[in-house]
């Protein structure tokens, strides 16, 4: 029995069971995140001490609305009076069309050598010396012929020639979109702008004769005032300074076409013949500058743009890239010219220094 009772308890002993616990992990230290490299980040270069005080002061001389941007191509460098103003651009938008019809080039949709016809029905108002050479059957010409003609003479009816070429100025504003080349706007064209202008409807007969002049003249004087007051306040053309002077800066690095594009470009802009007095006029011997002229109408006593832009290259190689426009102003056209002589001046001044 006693054997029956030792088994009954080693039955019930061995019928309880003892909960297990796992042994204590030490705790895993986890390795320190590396402190962050610091980023350098270069200092933005600084134009000349003195310089933007200097194109500052002359704005505020001068009776109109202005703007002022110079970019150093090499030091890397911008300043800028009243840069970020869109002011009327008039013929500086010729620029615009040659850099479509240049990147279109690139792309192989066309050559310079392409045969074009300019006739009658192509003529526009205004500055357009190409017309002396239309005959009865059209001026047989290139799409290179057309744009030195546009670039260096200003020429407004081989302009819109290669504008309807490319597209019209969708096709151009399309450009200056893809590019991203900032706050320049492109306008309707020279017949529609300058009709617009002058509070008129764009017809054919305007193109000939004075007819355009004899149809502003019957307009009512408050008519063409508000006309010529909304352009100048909104300009259809409108581009900011600085976005003209940072466009041309990238064309002479290179970063809009291709080489061969862009020295052609630059260097037809070299051979310029309008606005001598303007920029070019206050050019040192040695220096080299491309650039492009706009002037707009005019109407009592104000112009509605007067302008001039382009590249300026010391003898040393280094480059700069200017824009100067006056939107609206009373003053005489020597007074203008004398203005932007002096803003190039400057710059020339502070490169030497």
């Amino acid at each position: 029995m006693a054997v029956a009772a030792m088994m009954l308890v080693g039955c019930v002993s061995s019928g309880r069971q003892t909960a297990m616990v796992a042994p204590t992990q030490p705790p895993v230290a986890l390795a320190a995140a590396p402190a962050p490299k610091p980023v350098f980040v270069a200092p933005k270069p600084k134009p000349p001490v003195g310089m933007l005080a200097s194109l500052e002061a002359l704005a505020q001389g001068f009776d109109g609305r202005v703007g002022i941007a110079v970019t150093s191509i090499d030091k890397g460098w911008s300043l800028d009076v009243h840069g970020d103003e869109r002011l009327p651009q008039q013929s500086v938008s010729k620029l615009w069309v040659a850099l479509t019809v240049l990147d279109f080039r690139d792309q192989g949709r066309l050559t310079l050598d392409d045969p074009v016809t300019v006739t009658r029905e192509d003529l526009t108002l205004f500055h357009q010396p190409i017309a002396a050479m239309i005959k009865g059957d059209g001026y047989k010409t290139t799409v290179g012929d057309l744009l030195i003609r546009a670039l260096t003479t200003s020429d407004n009816t081989a302009n819109d020639r290669l504008l309807r070429y490319v597209g019209g100025p969708d096709a151009v504003r399309e450009t200056i979109q893809r590019k991203h080349l900032g706050n320049i706007r492109f306008g309707p064209g020279e017949r529609v702008l300058q009709s617009q202008t002058a509070g008129l409807e764009w017809k054919p007969q305007y193109a000939f004769g004075n007819s355009f002049t004899r149809a502003r003249a019957l307009l009512p004087v408050s008519a063409r005032l508000k006309a010529f007051q909304d352009y100048v306040a909104d300009p259809p053309d409108g581009a900011a300074p600085a976005a003209i002077a940072g466009a041309l800066a990238r064309l002479k690095k290179g970063e809009l076409l291709s080489a061969d594009s862009t020295r052609w470009l630059i260097s037809t802009m070299e051979e310029s013949k309008t606005g001598r007095r303007r920029l070019r006029g206050a050019v040192p011997p040695g220096w080299e500058f491309g650039h492009k002229t706009g002037t707009g109408q005019d109407l009592a006593g104000h112009t509605a743009g007067f302008n001039d832009v382009g590249i300026l290259t010391a003898p040393d190689g280094h480059s700069y890239t200017l824009a100067v426009m006056i939107g609206d102003t009373p003053r005489p056209i020597l007074e203008r010219q004398a203005f932007m002589q002096q803003v190039l001046a400057t710059v020339v001044a502070y490169h030497q220094d």
